[in-house]
């Protein structure tokens, strides 16, 4: 059977040799196979949420963000931290859709869970798919930082898979929600995607 499973090797020492305000970089020396131990250096991270949004006319939302470490300013889908522990993905989710586009939506479902980065972050990564989408009401949050500049964009989707196959487009979760989405929709439909509330063994949650 094809399917990831929890393990652990054994772990001789661990150290935090920095830690920031959100992600730290922990340096485990670990035993493998052939009985000798190897440093690996990782970023811990709280794991994140995102939103591939889709409205009525098969659009998906998009943003736009000036990304420092790859010096781009990249088109993404809305996401964030999950700054809480055992916060709920789902309700993090809705918080970033409404802070990042004013928008809410009336469904939502798991669209898939991955891991960003595992061979050199621990952060894993919820990705909801929003339908039923509309303009929220009430004020505008009130944006700082880099989130002063953000761009929002409303892209067919077909068109979406056509920039990401060309290279036109890097941001790993919106590569990843395009694919997924035009495979599900290929497949056994929206329907048939994992419930909004969906136990997430890589963060788990409270149920409220």
């Amino acid at each position: 059977m094809i399917k990831d499973v929890a393990e652990e090797w054994e772990v001789r020492a661990s150290s935090v040799p920095f830690q920031g305000r959100v992600t730290g970089v922990r340096t485990d020396e670990v035993l493998m196979p052939d009985g000798s131990y190897a440093r690996r250096d990782y970023q811990t991270h709280p794991g994140s949420v995102s939103v591939l949004a889709l409205d009525g006319e098969g659009r998906v939302l998009l943003v736009r963000q000036y990304r420092h470490p790859v010096r781009q300013r990249l088109w993404e889908l809305p996401a964030g931290l999950l700054d809480v522990p055992g916060e709920n993905p789902l309700h993090a989710a809705q918080r970033e859709l409404y802070e990042e586009a004013h928008c809410k939506a009336g469904s939502w479902r798991v669209l898939v869970d991955f891991y960003t980065s595992p061979g050199g972050t621990d952060e894993a990564l919820r990705l909801f798919l929003a339908t039923d989408l509309e303009e929220a009401g009430g004020e505008r949050y009130a944006a700082d930082g880099e989130e002063l500049e953000i761009e929002v964009a409303r892209v067919p989707l077909p068109e979406l898979v056509r920039l990401v196959l060309a290279g036109e487009l890097h941001n790993p979760t919106l590569i990843t929600g395009t694919l997924a989405l035009q495979a599900a929709l290929a497949g056994d439909g929206i329907a048939s995607l994992r419930p909004a509330d969906s136990p997430w063994p890589a963060r788990p949650f409270a149920a409220e």
